[in-house]
């Protein structure tokens, strides 16, 4: 059991507390409706704010996507502090898995490429919290752009490695349940998108919610880190780099080298979830002449 362990839960109870409590401002301070309220007008008549309570009359500017909700002070201060912070904790836990990988199985492109898309959700996220919809609109569609679509390949790509490095049931039962999250992430977001381009009040509403569905969905799939982080070590992150070292080594030297250089650095396989030592051992000629 190490720190690591509440990296991953830490992300999820932040952000997603944060961008609920960014809603909640949003509402009180009446610049977007509440997600209950499903009646919208082309108009409306200015009314007199009455402290503690939402707003009576909504037009489709009300809407309160999550975008929309951090557009305005004092809740744009959070917002945009949720979005650096998130994404900070983000890239540190993109940077472990990708490392935790490495540790207990090898070097792949899913991996890589798992790495590199959490990192553009990441960047998306920044770029999304700094600058608001309603300020600097064209900015903020690009990192809207980056983040969803990113996030939710890292979520796939994640399900597949999470399948290739599982050991114990415990570990298939937890792809099965990162699986399930990613479908809910993929139709939501899908869902998302298809209601947002058309002009009806109803679709707008329905597209907001199927947003906030699929940004929990994906902060809940953070979190489930926890489980194989119990296991990271100081080692896990020297693991990565030294693959990494290998690889360039490789490169440079030729193929020969490249295929040394990786037949020496394979390991015995644990289980992702637990804390036991190596259980399966590699059959490789280097294993069985050790033995």
């Amino acid at each position: 059991m190490t720190a690591w362990i509440v990296l991953p839960v830490s992300l999820s109870a932040f952000s997603i507390t944060g961008i609920w409590i960014v809603y909640a401002m949003a509402v009180m301070n009446h610049h977007v409706c509440p997600v209950e309220n499903w009646s919208y007008n082309v108009t409306c008549i200015e009314e007199l704010p009455r402290p503690g309570f939402p707003k009576t009359c909504c037009t489709i500017q009300d809407i309160p996507l999550i975008s929309k909700c951090g557009s305005f002070p004092p809740e744009s201060c959070l917002f945009s502090l949720i979005g650096n912070v998130g994404a900070f904790m983000v890239v540190m836990v993109c940077l472990l898995r990708y490392a935790q990988v490495i540790e207990h199985s090898h070097q792949c492109w899913i991996n890589t490429s798992g790495l590199v898309s959490g990192c553009t959700n990441a960047l998306g996220l920044v770029m999304v919290g700094n600058f608001q919809v309603d300020h600097a609109k064209s900015l903020h569609y690009v990192g809207a752009g980056l983040a969803f679509p990113a996030g939710l390949l890292f979520v796939c790509l994640q399900c597949v490695l999470t399948y290739r490095v599982a050991v114990t049931a415990l570990d298939y039962w937890m792809a099965h349940f990162r699986v399930a999250l990613a479908l809910g992430a993929m139709v939501s977001l899908v869902l998302s998108g298809i209601f947002f381009i058309h002009e009806s009040f109803v679709l707008q509403h329905a597209a907001a919610i199927c947003e906030w569905v699929f940004t929990v969905d994906i902060l809940v799939f953070y979190g489930t880190f926890t489980y194989e982080f119990g296991t990271v070590t100081n080692e896990t992150m020297m693991a990565g780099l030294q693959q990494t070292l290998h690889l360039a080594s490789g490169v440079m030297m030729g193929p020969g080298a490249r295929a040394a250089g990786l037949g020496g650095a394979t390991k015995g396989l644990k289980s992702p979830g637990g804390s036991s030592t190596s259980t399966h051992l590699n059959c490789t000629p280097e294993s069985i002449a050790m033995l």
